[in-house]
């Protein structure tokens, strides 16, 4: 089982809302490191690299080859949470600058 911290990108078996299957993506583990001591769960937002269409409360990854991804991404605000074991592997982790930002849409999008 891989373990992960906050602002980690990890590879998961991701499900699909309609319940229809699931698929592997990128997520950012958005937990905090409370959190996960106390859970066996992570919180995620997924990650798309469809750059063509960003959604209210989605947010463009300027530092997205540093984070370990091969294409330029968005951290959407598709959250979920997710079983740890469910984690395949960590692929990186996004910058201070790219986790602000998405902290801010989040919080736009739940409306904190």
């Amino acid at each position: 089982m891989t373990r992960c911290r906050q602002k980690d990108i990890a590879l998961v078996d991701f499900g699909f809302s309609e319940g229809t299957g699931s698929k592997k993506r990128p997520v950012l583990i958005i937990s905090s490191d409370n959190y996960h001591r106390n859970r066996k769960e992570v919180i995620a937002a997924a990650i798309t690299s469809n750059i063509g269409r960003i959604l209210f409360a989605d947010t463009r990854m300027a530092d997205w080859k540093d984070a370990g991804l091969l294409y330029p991404s968005l951290v959407t605000g598709i959250i979920r949470t997710i079983k740890e074991n469910m984690v395949i592997r960590k692929l990186g982790s996004i910058s201070q600058k790219d986790f602000l930002m998405v902290q801010e849409n989040l919080k736009k999008a739940m409306g904190f």
